[in-house]
């Protein structure tokens, strides 16, 4: 803008800018100079979030229902599925194969029937201790993982420390595992509940939420 001089005629007038706008690249760079662990930190995040917004923002329908296929049939080829759901094979196994890259489908197994392997007997154990330790918990963990009979192990919270399912031949079986669970450390409470009829079981996980 011009105002006005004392002497006569006009002068112009430029507004400055603040020392810190003048300087705030230098500031910038010499603060990144001195942190180099926030510059790691800076680059790490810039090239992992595309990644994970880009697998978010193509989770789509198409997606849930290749999951939905092979939590039900995990024996399905590939040319199956793409019939199935209605894509092509190839579209079919890049999105299948980039569901398995980022671990959304951790493996694919085979489900025995319990009944005519003649594992008759399920058993939910629940366990407290006085220890409160990580000594302990991985001495227990370890000796728990070493035990095949034991196909769940939680830990808790409430009253009860941990909860295991356990599944045995028979009652004399059960007491062999059981012999073998309280050698593995202290225990201060062991209780067996057995399960008189299972009324429901599953390994599919609900989808519904993501739609």
């Amino acid at each position: 803008m011009t105002v006005p001089h004392e002497g006569g005629g006009w002068v112009e007038l430029r507004r400055s800018r603040p020392a810190a706008a003048r300087t705030s690249p230098t500031i910038i760079a010499s603060f990144a100079q001195r942190s180099p662990i926030i510059c790691c930190l800076h680059g790490i995040i810039r090239n992992i979030l595309p990644t994970f917004y880009s697998f978010m923002k193509d989770f789509d329908r198409m997606d849930l229902r290749i999951l939905n296929q092979l939590q039900h049939d995990a024996s399905l080829s590939n040319a199956e599925l793409a019939e199935r759901i209605g894509l092509s094979a190839n579209a079919c196994w890049r999105r299948t194969k980039r569901l398995e890259d980022s671990h959304v489908i951790r493996k694919r197994v085979a489900l025995l029937s319990q009944g005519q392997l003649n594992l008759d007997v399920t058993v939910f154990v629940g366990i407290k201790t006085n220890e409160h330790n990580d000594k302990w918990l991985a001495t227990f963990a370890e000796g728990i993982k070493a035990i095949p009979e034991v196909v769940e192990f939680y830990r808790m919270s409430g009253e009860t420390d941990y909860l295991l399912k356990i599944v045995a031949k028979d009652i004399g079986d059960y007491d062999r595992v059981y012999k073998k669970l309280i050698a593995v450390t202290s225990l201060h409470d062991v209780s067996s509940s057995f399960a008189m009829e299972r009324i429901k079981s599953s390994t599919a996980l609900p989808l519904h939420h993501l739609n």
